[in-house]
């Protein structure tokens, strides 16, 4: 089940189109990327789920009904701008944005307490937001997005500003928040977080979807049937072991062994590979080359604007 349906939106800010005819679906309890080079219209369908602007063309459900003010109380949103006043008081700023979502006083205080606690920051509530890090600030604001436990959060460049114990920390969080049934969209160009965390992705460019679905699908449907053999032996024996089936697409010495880059050509298995080489040289490894997402993201983009440039010739 779909916790999110975009179904042909379309925005237009005077000449600029931000958003031509987006079609998307984020499923329920998934942590969901929403990934695209700058400009590529991630932030206005970000600001068209939260209400901020509304689509000139299309429409959005939530949980199967049309977007309405109602859905903002299950949200949360944590924007790349970072919003806090920095003469407040952190304490008193946390407070103040949890009653303004809806919080009583007496609530937002012993939420706040539990997440300061949990992060190690309790000695923070009566400093200025002015005297802290970038990474800390965000360590505020994270705990203020996910305080009223929205059902549905955005997180746009969550990890900016973060050392890597924080980035972990972070990232924990998230997976305990998906156990517990939250949907999480992760707008992101830290393609190492989308691996990690991510088991959706949308990949918006100019303005259009151009790849949409499960990450393990994707990573499936771009793989180029490559191999990479670790080995000992002689390397010219290794090589007159291959027959035609199989391209030798990189080779390179380490200290006691070697490392080859073999495609598969036509339909012939790993079993044929390995007994052609076997009789030859030691086998030390052997794994199949499944693309990355940051390969697939360069990849699917560098074709669309290929067709783009044909298109406008």
């Amino acid at each position: 089940m779909n916790i999110i349906e975009i179904e042909n939106v379309t925005k237009r800010y005077a000449n600029h189109v931000a958003l031509r005819d987006v079609t998307l679906h984020i499923p329920q309890q998934s942590v969901f990327g929403l990934l695209g080079p700058n400009g590529a219209g991630k932030t206005s369908l970000i600001r068209i789920i939260t209400q901020i602007t509304a689509p000139d063309a299309g429409r959005i459900l939530f949980n199967g009904q049309a977007l309405n003010e109602g859905h903002i109380a299950h949200m949360g949103y944590l924007p790349e701008e970072r919003g806090l006043y920095k003469k407040m008081e952190v304490g008193e700023q946390a407070l103040y944005l949890a009653q303004l979502k809806g919080l009583s006083r007496a609530d937002a205080m012993r939420k706040l307490k539990y997440w300061f606690e949990k992060f190690e920051i309790q000695t923070w509530w009566k400093k200025k937001v002015e005297e802290l890090s970038k990474g800390m600030a965000q360590k505020v604001q994270f705990i203020t997005t996910i305080l009223h436990d929205p059902t549905f959060l955005i997180l746009d460049e969550p990890f900016t500003g973060f050392d890597p114990i924080n980035a972990e920390l972070i990232k924990n969080e998230l997976l305990e928040l998906k156990e517990k049934g939250v949907t999480i969209v992760l707008s992101t160009h830290r393609m190492e977080s989308v691996e990690e965390l991510c088991s959706h992705i949308a990949l918006i460019n100019n303005a259009e979807v151009i790849l949409e679905g499960a990450v393990k699908d994707i990573r499936k449907l771009y793989k180029s049937n490559s191999y990479e053999i670790q080995y000992i032996g002689n390397k010219i024996a290794f090589t007159n072991a291959l027959w035609t089936g199989f391209e030798l697409l990189d080779l390179k010495e380490e200290s006691d062994h070697q490392i080859a880059n073999i495609r598969m050509i036509g339909d012939h298995s790993t079993n044929e590979l390995l007994q052609l080489l076997m009789p030859h040289v030691q086998i030390l490894g052997f794994r199949e080359i499944i693309p990355g997402m940051n390969d697939i993201f360069i990849q699917k983009v560098g074709e669309a604007r290929k067709h783009e440039e044909k298109v406008s010739i």
